[in-house]
């Protein structure tokens, strides 16, 4: 399968993978007009969650969409997780990246630096059906109990 990609600005980096049997490729932070006002490099600050521009706009083709992940460097090194992670067949925008940083230190960005990584997924189409009793998972041995239920501390 063939992701097309478009380059919105001539500074935006290809996604590329790494190594063959990756399943991600990784994902490039590239300065939009409204960043480049203010240097080129983006800091994150601790505890803030940031939109970063990728310079890129993607073909998802139908029956797919693309999620965003950790790149896990990123995430172990520098504290900086993504959030807001799928693109969706027919965005016809530019991809950005959602970063929180939960880690102890603000984070400086530069231009060109691998933020995050994307996957292609399958998606299943699916219709939502109203039911009008509750015999939802009847034959589930799970239960109700919903968060540490299971014995997780």
């Amino acid at each position: 399968m063939n992701l097309r990609v478009y380059r919105i600005r001539d500074s935006a980096k290809m996604p590329v993978r790494a190594h063959a049997a990756d399943a991600g490729i990784d994902l490039f932070y590239c300065p939009d007009r409204e960043h480049t006002m203010y240097g080129m490099d983006y800091c994150v600050h601790t505890g803030e969650s940031k939109v970063v521009p990728t310079g890129i706009k993607v073909e998802v083709p139908y029956g797919f969409m693309l999620e965003i992940k950790n790149k896990s460097s990123v995430a172990a090194k520098k504290q900086l997780l993504v959030g807001a992670c799928v693109v969706d067949s027919g965005y016809n925008g530019e991809v950005f990246v959602n970063l929180h940083n939960v880690g102890p230190v603000s984070r400086i960005i530069q231009p060109g630096q691998k933020i995050a990584q994307a996957v292609m997924i399958p998606v299943e189409p699916c219709v939502v059906v109203e039911c009008s009793t509750d015999t939802l998972n009847d034959n589930s041995t799970r239960g109700e109990g919903a968060l540490g239920s299971t014995g997780d501390r």
